[in-house]
């Protein structure tokens, strides 16, 4: 079963397209989705149930009482069969989406990323009703092989809404190829891949079951996933809801906070998908463009860095300082006007407001590379930094990254947490778990898209401003693109 497949969960085999003939009472019987919460499994048991007892009456009882003809009755037949072989399979998919909770939360010295995405697949259903509403999951992605490692790099170089390089076209594969080794040894540290792809799709299924209930208007609804830099691209996924029959598209970034070189990069990635192939959209497009401060957003926040405190000896805990850290940008794109450490900062804020400012903190910023002043303060130097200072109990928090990715599992959890740690002294120090497979995290995305589709809003305020002294045309004309959607 191919873990990228985006099918929502909702419809039994066997139902295909609207039966032929009148389902009566039976029809009547089933749970339909988006009722309640009642579990894909249980709704086909039930439905299972109510044949039982209809095929106990005897073919000739039926056919009078239900009024339904011979060739009716064969179909019915089948359909029996097609419960009974779903309640089967979903009798062996329980047993294994139970092991799935049971994830070990990954602390300081632990890179388990291949144990944890084997334990985390999540189940995928057949899909057989047309998608009304498709979600759009925006991502960079990250490579799930050792051999995807040089293609993802290509695409990271190559893209000028990401980075603007002289002679970028020649010097990107150059770039690409030397440092391939480099990162692929990351990735084998971690597992052999990024587990991203595979959180994404179980965040996705957790979201779209909820929104079938939340909002039956715009169901049903499938997710799809749109990485930048590696399968299944962004441009891959938009032909897939085309084909798909979408008629509303959510264009919904994985960044709860918003900058040009992230989401905005993806936006232009949409918008340059049609203008290649001079065609309107089929379906009628809308963005969730930025998420900084939602509630339940802060929410998982605040439980995860509550459950790792709690971790640290009670006579060090008060002294714990958090340190909240972001990916960086290149001083260049910030001094353009780019929102992104502003937006940053506000998720930091409504987090320690939850905390009742229980502990010191600081945000700061990772992922640095080159030569060229990038925003700071950098996470590593904040390290020693504070150690050298008499800090040495520190918790590091993921708060601009929403899944575990290279970033967390390798950068925080290995370069920082062990061997830096162990440089500079630490006493204590500990990381809190990425969202991954929190269910409210799950429930938060639903909420969004759910306020989103009611709100028959294109886009944010915000998008529709474009940085200050912005140098990409590209960033105008993918914004004008998506305001004229009518939704």
């Amino acid at each position: 079963m191919l873990l990228g497949s985006c099918e929502p969960h909702d419809a039994p085999p066997g139902r295909g397209p609207r039966a032929r003939c009148c389902w009566g009472s039976i029809a009547a019987g089933l749970p339909q989705s988006g009722q309640g919460s009642v579990a894909p499994n249980d709704r086909w048991r039930a439905g299972n149930a109510e044949l039982n007892n209809f095929f106990h009456l005897g073919q000739f009882t039926l056919l009078l009482r239900s009024k339904v003809s011979c060739n009716d009755y064969e179909l019915l037949r089948k359909t029996k069969c097609a419960f009974e072989k779903a309640d089967s399979n979903q009798r062996v998919g329980v047993v294994r989406s139970g092991s799935q909770l049971q994830v070990p939360v990954r602390w300081r010295g632990q890179a388990t990323a291949a144990a944890v995405t084997e334990s985390t697949k999540p189940e995928i259903q057949p899909d057989v009703r047309k998608p009304k509403t498709g979600i759009l999951m925006l991502n960079m992605g990250g490579p799930e092989r050792l051999d995807d490692v040089h293609d993802f790099l290509l695409r990271l170089f190559l893209d000028r809404d990401l980075m603007t390089l002289p002679a970028q076209n020649k010097l990107a594969p150059f770039i690409a190829k030397r440092r391939t080794p480099k990162i692929q040894e990351q990735y084998s540290r971690i597992g052999g891949g990024s587990p991203i792809k595979k959180w994404t799709a179980l965040q996705g299924e957790g979201m779209v079951k909820l929104l079938d209930s939340m909002s039956p208007r715009t169901a049903p609804h499938k997710y799809y996933i749109g990485f930048r830099y590696v399968h299944p691209l962004t441009e891959e996924a938009i032909e897939e809801m085309e084909r798909d029959g979408v008629e509303r598209a959510v264009a919904f970034t994985q960044y709860p906070q918003y900058s040009c070189s992230t989401t905005g990069s993806s936006l232009n990635a949409i918008y340059r998908h049609y203008h290649k192939k001079g065609e309107k959209p089929k379906m009628k497009w809308s963005i969730i463009d930025r998420w900084p401060t939602h509630p339940l957003l802060i929410q998982c926040f605040t439980d995860h860095i509550q459950k790792e405190l709690n971790m640290f000896p009670p006579d060090k805990r008060k002294d714990v300082v958090i340190l909240f850290s972001a990916h960086s940008l290149p001083m260049s794109v910030v001094n353009r006007g780019d929102p992104y450490p502003q937006e940053v900062g506000a998720t930091v804020q409504r987090v320690m407001e939850k905390l009742n400012y229980s502990n010191p903190y600081r945000l700061v910023w990772q992922s640095k590379v080159g030569p060229m002043p990038w925003l700071g303060p950098q996470t590593d130097e904040t390290i020693k930094g504070l150690c050298q200072r008499g800090k040495k109990n520190m918790l590091l928090v993921p708060i601009a990254f929403t899944s575990d990715h290279i970033e967390t599992l390798y950068e925080l959890d290995i370069e920082y947490a062990q061997v830096l740690a162990n440089e500079c002294g630490v006493e204590n120090i500990r990381r809190a778990e990425s969202l991954n497979g929190n269910p409210l995290f799950s429930k938060a995305l639903a909420d969004l898209v759910c306020s989103h589709l009611q709100s028959n809003e294109v886009c944010s305020r915000q998008l529709t401003l474009c940085c200050p002294l912005c140098v990409n045309p590209v960033c105008r004309e993918a914004k004008a693109f998506f305001t004229s959607q009518q939704p």
